[in-house]
């Protein structure tokens, strides 16, 4: 059995893990972005919430992990007739795959000599209903970026070849990580992630010792020592199901609404997304606390998260844009 790294034992880095917890509380929070240094536990982290969450009931041999028999595609050959529980996809695309790859391929000889739509689905089609997971997502090919933004709009995806057309679901928590001095992501990309979050290598020598640690016990026997944390995942794991439950009645007042336009416009968010994001967010955390209203603190502890890559740059403040939305956090939320 192949165990993953826990959720609960990667050390620091809590604005990364808050932000992915919340995205697994409300999936339509848009993904998360994590920017930042090499080896801060990224990818460990976007695999370790997958293995956290509870599997998926899914059609047996679907590929695009169809819910119920009723969402089985009319070329999804291999899918059998019962209902199983399946781990919740994790899907890596990498930056050199083509664009059949991503979104699948038409076998066009063969619908035109038998007559029958045969598809060979693609990265999309296994990531519906789990997480796509771009690393170096700064340095995607335009053409497979303006693939993900018409997906991401639309949450399904639509292949057409020759006359022939195939859709399918595609709805998947999006990942991207990278490291900003390699190069800027597109902004219709950028906007697209609900969620961003900036990671640094710690610079604690007691928290760089913990790491080693953990990491040098999990590699030398990694079932005892995913048994040693799977108490601390179970935690995390109840708190995420009792957030899903609890979102719907979840309430955002007027002064909810209110703080989130007033703090948007103060800092120039370009459009609306940023304060329906920011709304969202908050709604999921109050939820992951079992609180029934949203409240200001809920809000000062996503705005960064939320807003930090929504901001118009500004040449004459060296600020970055987190510390930017914590400075007028202040100011609006006084």
């Amino acid at each position: 059995m192949k165990h993953v790294f826990p959720f609960s034992a990667i050390v620091g880095q809590e604005q990364m893990k808050q932000a992915m917890i919340l995205t697994a509380v409300d999936p339509g929070i848009g993904g998360v972005l994590v920017f930042g240094d090499r080896g801060t536990g990224k990818s460990t982290a976007v695999r370790a919430l997958a293995a956290l969450l509870p599997p998926i009931r899914a059609v047996m041999g679907s590929a695009t992990n169809a819910e119920s028999l009723e969402d089985v595609a009319d070329w999804d050959r291999m899918a059998g007739q019962e209902i199983t529980e399946r781990p919740t996809p994790v899907v890596d695309l990498p930056l050199g795959a083509t664009e059949d790859r991503v979104v699948g391929a038409l076998d066009i000889e063969r619908a035109i000599t038998h007559g029958e739509k045969a598809f060979e689905p693609g990265l999309l089609a296994r990531a519906n209903r789990g997480y796509l997971y771009i690393d170096e997502v700064n340095l995607l090919e335009d053409h497979i970026v303006d693939l993900l933004l018409d997906v991401a709009q639309s949450g399904e995806n639509l292949i057409e070849r020759e006359g022939l057309s195939v859709r399918h679901d595609a709805r998947f928590v999006l990942v991207g990580s990278g490291n900003p001095e390699e190069g800027e992501l597109r902004p219709q990309l950028l906007d697209r992630f609900g969620l961003s979050v900036e990671v640094r290598s710690p610079s604690d020598i007691e928290e760089r010792i913990e790491v080693i640690r953990r990491r040098a016990a999990y590699e030398a026997n990694p079932a005892a020592f995913t048994e040693k944390w799977q108490e601390a995942d179970a935690e995390i794991r109840a708190a995420i199901l009792a957030g899903r439950a609890a979102l719907p009645g979840v309430e955002a007042g007027a002064a909810a609404l209110r703080d989130c336009a007033e703090l948007c416009l103060a800092l120039g968010s370009d459009g609306l997304r940023g304060e329906l994001t920011l709304l969202r967010t908050a709604r999921a955390q109050a939820a992951f606390e079992g609180a029934s209203e949203v409240t200001r603190a809920h809000l000062r502890g996503v705005a960064p998260m939320a807003l930090s890559h929504r901001l118009r740059r500004d040449p004459l403040d060296e600020a970055g844009s987190s510390a930017r939305v914590m400075r007028l956090l202040d100011d609006v939320l006084a």
